[in-house]
């Protein structure tokens, strides 16, 4: 009989950063998974859907029968040996259904009869999701959170990745956190966003910080959500706001919207990148035009048209940064004034990059 373990070890998962096997159907696997998790499925979305409909009108034995029937021969031969191949380059994985039930205990018998053993997660993917949750929301004892605040350009994200007690959540986010901050891959699923934000905690606070940083966010950056406690307990935090002049807030912006961006379009293998990237822009401008006025979002889509004409023409990527300027001066500085203002009693800190590092360093 083989030695089939189960663990709920799920805090060395996260420290090891462990690879998993997830041998749920790809549409469960889609709405939420955890980081280093692959989609190896037991059964793919119609096989589920078939078993789950007799499990529904039959009963469990009627719909464990259909599965193997669906699940045999060849197609269980290059299941089995996509989780050997898995296993043989990361012979640390473990393995996981939804709650840890018969869809992960099948597929370990069938690997133990490979002679390969794997251990499975005790209660599946739900428990380990609990326990993330759980973590999230009881972090709040073990750090106090500090925000780092700044006008958009000022380098926030640049000096975050420079401290050693930060999480960026812009990050985990896979977005920019403002009307311009999409990026052509797609955000992460609100599950995965909340399941790798657990992750950086519990690895963070483990290295003994007692304080940890993050950019200011609002509570929602792009289509994800901070958790709702969480991002209350940020809310509360002190601020320390990073002080960058113009000229080189301006030069920042610029790299980040516009030669990273095309970059970034080019390197996706896109026919026309140019163009998509100009349809990204305009997007983002027309979402924007409301808080603009109909008069200057004419003025700054002029100058942005101006200025690609003058990149298809001379290849010159200069005419962006009189657009990057206007955005900043019109667009952004207005709000970030109106904002701070509410807050101005939680500052604790405002200077040039070397005063706020040399600031934060105490913590």
């Amino acid at each position: 009989m083989p030695n089939l373990t189960l663990s709920n070890d799920f805090r060395s998962i996260v420290l090891n950063s462990t690879p998993l096997i997830d041998v749920r159907a790809p549409v469960e696997f889609e709405k939420g998974s955890f980081p280093h998790a692959v989609n190896l499925p037991i059964m793919d979305d119609k096989e589920r859907h078939l078993v789950g409909t007799c499990y529904k009108e039959y009963g469990n034995d009627e719909a464990v029968k259909l599965g193997h029937k669906l699940v045999g021969g060849k197609v269980k031969e290059d299941r089995v040996k996509a989780w050997s191949d898995f296993i043989h380059v990361n012979p640390n994985a473990l393995l996981y259904c939804f709650r840890g039930g018969q869809r992960s205990k099948i597929s370990q018998q069938w690997i133990s009869e490979s002679e390969i053993n794997i251990t499975r997660l005790k209660g599946g993917y739900k428990a380990f999701r609990n326990y993330l949750l759980k973590e999230t929301d009881e972090s709040s004892k073990y750090f106090k959170p500090i925000i780092l605040g700044g006008r958009t350009g000022s380098g926030k994200t640049i000096l975050l990745k420079n401290l050693p007690n930060s999480i960026d959540l812009e990050g985990l986010a896979n977005h920019r956190g403002s009307s311009f901050g999409r990026k052509i891959t797609p955000q992460p699923a609100q599950i995965n966003f909340e399941n790798n934000l657990a992750y950086e905690l519990i690895q963070k606070l483990d290295k003994g910080f007692k304080h940890l940083v993050f950019e200011d966010e609002g509570k929602r950056i792009g289509g994800v959500y901070i958790p709702k406690t969480f991002a209350c307990y940020l809310g509360e935090a002190p601020l320390v706001v990073l002080e960058t002049p113009m000229q080189e807030r301006i030069e920042t912006t610029f790299n980040e919207y516009v030669i990273e961006a095309q970059k970034m379009y080019k390197d996706a293998g896109l026919e026309d990148n140019l163009s998509e990237w100009k349809g990204g822009i305009l997007s983002a401008m027309d979402r924007i035009k409301r808080r603009l006025g109909s008069q200057r979002h004419q003025y700054i889509s002029d100058i942005f048209e101006n200025a690609f004409s003058e990149q298809l023409g001379s290849s010159s990527l200069e005419g962006y940064k009189e657009w990057v300027e206007y955005l900043l001066v019109e667009y952004y500085d207005p709000m970030y004034d109106y904002q701070i203002q509410k807050r101005s009693e939680q500052i604790q800190f405002k200077g040039s990059r070397e005063e706020v590092l040399h600031h934060l360093a105490q913590f």
